[in-house]
């Protein structure tokens, strides 16, 4: 499942402006921009995200609630040290996730919007110490292909 993905006014990396990225989601979390929208709506030109007269928020404005959001969200430990401390901090959380659930760094970068170089550049550490994994993997295929 797939959803068109714009950034008004502005320009993806190496994109035209009127650029639609395709952004493949997960039925989970299309579920949960669902049940956003149904509580909270859209401004009037689409963005999900809106500042509280209905305009556009400022970075300003969510890095305010971010950090007030920490403090209630995490023990007071992680909320005084550099954990998730920007909300720029979710994104590579996301990628990284995607990356120890097993997806396939090219498809990993296709979503993230990178190319696989950069990915490996700044994921490599994720990806590393998998071996026993990837042997499973090639165990598994191996004993399938002997069986067909």
């Amino acid at each position: 499942m797939t959803t068109p993905l714009r950034r008004p006014g502005k320009c993806w990396k190496r994109r035209a402006r009127s650029a639609i990225r395709e952004v493949p989601a997960p039925p989970v979390y299309l579920r949960m921009v669902n049940e956003h929208i149904d509580r909270y709506g859209v401004a009037p030109d689409g963005r999900l995200y809106r500042a509280s007269n209905g305009g556009i928020l400022l970075s300003k404005e969510y890095t305010a609630v971010w950090k007030e959001a920490r403090k209630i969200a995490l023990p007071r430990k992680m909320a005084n040290s550099p954990f998730a401390e920007v909300p720029y901090a979710l994104r590579k959380a996301g990628i990284s996730f995607w990356l120890r659930c097993g997806m396939d760094p090219a498809e990993a970068a296709s979503r993230a919007g990178h190319s696989v170089a950069v990915l490996y550049k700044f994921y490599a550490r994720i990806l590393d110490g998998r071996r026993e994994q990837a042997n499973a993997l090639i165990d598994r295929a191996m004993r399938e292909a002997e069986g067909a």
